[in-house]
């Protein structure tokens, strides 16, 4: 499915809201999409278009998978990146080449009121160093009229190959996409094997994602921009402050500059923006842990369903659903739970009858099946995320997992009761 697609589907199925009047990049078009889950369509930024929640919440992530919402983890979890990539020699992106590049010509918007700047945030930023590619999405601040701070976090595999080159003394060759269609760019969020990211979109898609040649040498997919240039292997500058998946501002740091010779767009091109700290940053961040934890605590026991919840930032709280044979199950699904998910801070393991879609079951799951000396574990002094702003100067933290499971010698004691079956009046 296209992007362009996909945002017809969902107006089709009245998940998009569509804005006319004119709307300014600078906080006014992001406090519009803070207020709603939709994907909100812009079509006047300063003469341009733009989308953002465009994957704002599990219902649009189902029609992207084409599979219904309990069943996203069963597919994201059997997929394997083998998909077939295909080279082609022409693409939409190429309708319009711009060489004097201004980045004030694009869309770009300014978030919040302390942010270091304007940010590109849905940027799939394409890499290649020594035949190895890398394909992921990194916060870009404007910090000139070609020039792109990137946020590049050790040891992910972009700053891993900037540091080959700029050891060698090279600058880097960079392609920043934006708009490609959403597998693609969900795809560049997940944790696969080094360079596999196109080839786990195509299992996804079912369907071979084709790829063209820039300038530069990087292959990238069909999107509605694609940005040419490279890591410069020695300039840096103030990156930040940014609002992270926890809603604070993260700090400011050095960080690498991406100068862009070079803009490749569609006619009349409609921009991708993530609202930091929205439905749709925190979607993206954290459903692809989500397969992780799934199959680590389906190694210990029959595991059913996974969630990263919205309240728990989609990163740091997790419910797990199992079907639980024996005692102990729940506390080994704890265990592996933060073994898959190393900056899981707080995970709940549930029984088949809870709805882990709602917070009121899962609510209801602790206050009736748990016993703090006995299902409550702390763990002290373990490695936490960067991201959680009551980490230890250190990184670590204190993890705490809960067994909300039935004793299964005393399953009775816990049947819900239900409503019988009834005629209509």
């Amino acid at each position: 499915m296209s992007y362009r697609k996909f945002i017809d589907n969902l107006d089709r199925d009245g998940l998009l809201i569509e804005v006319n009047e004119s709307v300014s990049p600078k906080f006014q078009a992001p406090v519009l999409a803070g207020r709603t889950n939709k994907a909100i369509l812009f079509n006047d930024i300063d003469g341009k278009r733009a989308i953002m929640n465009l994957l704002g919440s599990r219902e649009q992530l189902s029609k992207m998978l084409q599979v219904p919402k309990d069943q996203i983890i069963d597919k994201l979890s059997n997929v394997q990146p083998d998909g077939e990539v295909k080279l082609v020699n022409k693409s939409p992106t190429m309708e319009v080449v711009t060489e004097d590049v201004d980045l004030r010509d694009l869309p770009i918007m300014t978030h919040f009121e302390k942010d270091g700047g304007a940010y590109i945030t849905a940027g799939i930023v394409v890499t290649e160093h020594d035949g190895i590619m890398n394909a992921a999405i990194h916060r870009l601040m404007v910090a000139g009229k070609n020039k792109l701070a990137a946020r590049l976090v050790p040891p992910r595999h972009t700053y891993l190959l900037y540091k080959q080159a700029a050891a060698e003394n090279k600058p880097l060759p960079v392609c920043v996409v934006i708009g490609a269609d959403p597998v693609i760019t969900y795809a560049t969020t997940t944790r696969v094997p080094q360079g596999k990211e196109f080839e786990y979109a195509a299992s996804l898609r079912g369907e071979p994602v084709e790829v063209f040649k820039c300038g530069n040498g990087i292959k990238v997919p069909h999107a509605e921009y694609v940005l040419e240039g490279y890591i410069e292997p020695t300039e840096t500058v103030d990156e930040g402050p940014f609002v992270d998946i926890t809603g604070t501002y993260d700090h400011v740091r050095k960080e690498p500059v991406i100068t862009i010779t070079r803009i490749l767009h569609r006619r009349d091109p409609i921009y991708h923006g993530i609202l930091p700290a929205g439905p749709e940053h925190l979607l993206m961040m954290g459903v692809p842990y989500e397969p992780r934890i799934y199959r680590a605590v389906g190694e210990v026991t029959a595991v059913k369903n996974v969630v990263l919840t919205e309240g728990g930032c989609c990163y740091l709280h997790a419910v797990v659903q199992i079907d639980k044979k024996t005692e102990g199950d729940g506390k080994n699904a704890i265990m592996a739970s933060f073994a898959a998910h190393t900056s899981l801070k707080h995970v709940v393991i549930v029984d088949e009858d809870i709805d882990i879609f709602s917070p009121e079951d899962i609510e209801f799951a602790i206050a009736t099946r748990v016993r703090g000396d006995r299902d409550v574990m702390v763990i002290s002094g373990v490695r936490g995320s960067t991201l959680d702003p009551m980490g230890s100067p250190d990184g670590t933290t204190s993890k705490i997992g809960i067994d909300a499971t039935k004793i299964l010698s005393k399953s009775e004691m816990f049947e819900r009761a239900r409503m019988p079956e009834i005629d209509e009046l």
